[in-house]
């Protein structure tokens, strides 16, 4: 059994019904990419997957680690080692990187059953995590997000997916609002967690965060259901030829 399976997914947004009959399965030590045009369905999937509130799930299921979490809180789902990164990271001022990540590391301590992280283990832990990503020490005293760049906020995100260690992390458009150098500045720390005990969900519309990081599977999503599965050549394949080539052939099967 898969740590997170996706079994026949139906999800409505505002009553629309925008994801239709979505499998999808991700382990610890995979690689995946999730892939399609805009609207496709992309980020609904991940929303979801978080327990997004503004997302019904109509039928099908979730499935983490064995456990039925469709109907979970978003807390409990990260509690448990679900971790998404999202597209437009939120500000919050007030609240200090340091202390957002010592608060999290604890509610995970928590939900286990154990006591709160010492400080000079956590401090450890947080030096150790910010030297393999690049990441200043006066990065993490700033409040959160407030008047990060695009890049920063994205490291940030890695950094917190580091301190956390979740089981399945999903990566919403990871890649959106880079420039080459933050692009392979973020692609480089999540190749430095790669490894057992991590598995992952990239989205994006491009291959090009792929040829930074190399995906184990490639899924292609179109108007709401995965239509096309692989490996790593298919993502080349669409860098080559576009969507049109996966409209034509799913034209009949996928109504728009």
């Amino acid at each position: 059994m898969a740590d997170l399976e996706i079994q026949n997914l139906h999800v409505n947004v505002e009553g629309k019904e925008i994801l239709r009959c979505v499998d999808l399965a991700v382990s610890r030590g995979e690689v995946h990419a999730l892939m399609g045009p805009n609207g496709s369905g992309k980020s609904t999937l991940a929303n979801t997957i978080m327990g997004h509130p503004s997302y019904e799930i109509t039928d099908g299921k979730i499935v983490f680690q064995g456990q039925d979490i469709t109907e979970a809180e978003t807390d409990e789902r990260a509690r448990a080692g679900l971790f998404m990164a999202f597209q437009y990271p939120s500000a919050i001022p007030g609240v200090s990187v340091v202390n957002f990540l010592r608060t999290a590391i604890n509610a995970q301590h928590k939900a286990r059953g154990e006591d709160p992280i010492n400080l000079k283990d956590f401090r450890k832990l947080l030096e150790g995590q910010m030297q393999l990503l690049g990441v200043h020490r006066e990065f993490t005293r700033r409040y959160l997000n407030e008047g990060f760049s695009g890049g920063e906020k994205k490291r940030c995100e890695i950094l917190q997916m580091a301190i956390l260690k979740p089981v399945v992390a999903v990566l919403d458009e990871t890649d959106s609002g880079l420039d080459i150098d933050a692009l392979r500045t973020v692609a480089n720390a999540v190749n430095a967690m790669r490894g057992p005990e991590l598995g992952a969900l990239i989205i994006t519309h491009y291959q090009r965060i792929l040829g930074y990081i190399a995906p184990d599977f490639v899924h292609i999503m179109l108007n709401g259901r995965v239509v096309e599965e692989g490996g790593a050549e298919l993502a080349s394949q669409l860098e080559q030829k576009g969507y049109d080539w996966v409209r034509e052939k799913h034209a009949e099967e996928v109504p728009a």
